[in-house]
């Protein structure tokens, strides 16, 4: 049997793509790293990394094993977590970014008022990331978009959101011909975004940023158009600093999503339960998924 402490050093290898960083990464000598790896090499039977240039690279056994390791090491601490009572237990958050900004924080503070003992962690990511996390259970739950089908994940709860285009007072006299900023790749806005160009058979010049602020300042600035969630522009709506523009096919019904595995931890159930309680989260508050 391999130890979970040899999975975990071979995983670090396996994202670091380098013995020297893995060590650095874990606290241990690099003797150390390469015994582990070499012990489960032998233990399967296979050879799992290759040299590569200065670095290593896995070997297709490599990749299939990490991928298994990720799935083993999360079921592990997903184990640990279950077995705790639902109010000391943990819970693992990952949510896209303007999720994080606008939709998951006032929920999140009273849930963290009415359960002060549970262990919170919220990570920021792109969907893509995040379902692949959810599916090798290194997190707990996951609000963003629709997950992709035949994934084996749940919805649990969703709450009403809408995609517009929006730009600053008078900077883009004709959208169509504008540039459209985008989100980077991985981002369900981005995707959704060259869908309705698609949809509208244009082909504009386009500016990609790599987060979501970035977007919206660029928007603000007069740099062109965007696709962007409504929650995430009331402030600026309330300000004038943005402009809902007409576009055909807008806005579109893009709705968060509260995402688990289909064996979710009792503590994780315990937040599903509270966020679909309007008496505690008040307008913020999902719907049964």
């Amino acid at each position: 049997m391999v130890s979970a402490t040899r999975m975990e050093t071979f995983l670090a290898v396996a994202r670091q793509g380098s013995i020297r960083r893995a060590a650095t990464q874990l606290h241990i000598t690099e003797a150390a790293v390469s015994a582990a790896v070499a012990h489960i090499e032998k233990q399967l039977g296979a050879k799992l990394i290759a040299r590569a240039g200065r670095g290593i690279a896995l070997t297709e056994a490599g990749r299939v094993y990490a991928e298994y390791c990720r799935s083993i090491l999360g079921l592990m601490k997903e184990a640990q977590a279950a077995v705790r009572r639902a109010e000391t237990g943990r819970l693992r958050i990952g949510v896209v970014a303007t999720a994080g900004e606008y939709v998951l924080l006032r929920p999140l503070a009273a849930f963290r008022n009415r359960y002060p003992d549970i262990e919170l962690s919220l990570s920021v990511h792109p969907r893509d990331v995040l379902f692949l996390e959810l599916h090798h259970h290194e997190t707990d739950l996951v609000i963003a978009g629709r997950p992709p089908r035949d994934a084996g994940l749940v919805t649990r709860a969703r709450r009403p959101s809408k995609l517009v285009v929006v730009g600053a007072p008078g900077c883009c006299h004709d959208p169509l011909r504008a540039t459209w900023l985008l989100r980077g790749r991985g981002s369900g806005t981005r995707d959704a975004t060259l869908g309705l160009l698609d949809q509208l058979q244009i082909i504009p010049p386009t500016l990609t940023l790599g987060s979501h602020g970035a977007v919206l300042a660029a928007a603000r600035a007069g740099l062109g158009v965007t696709l962007i969630h409504s929650d995430a522009i009331e402030q600026d709506l309330e300000s004038g600093a943005l402009l809902i523009l007409s576009i055909d096919g807008t806005p579109l019904d893009r709705p968060w999503h509260a995402i688990t595995t289909r064996t979710p931890t009792p503590t994780t159930r315990l937040f599903v339960s509270h966020i679909l309680d309007p008496a505690e989260v008040g307008h913020d508050a999902f719907q049964p998924g």
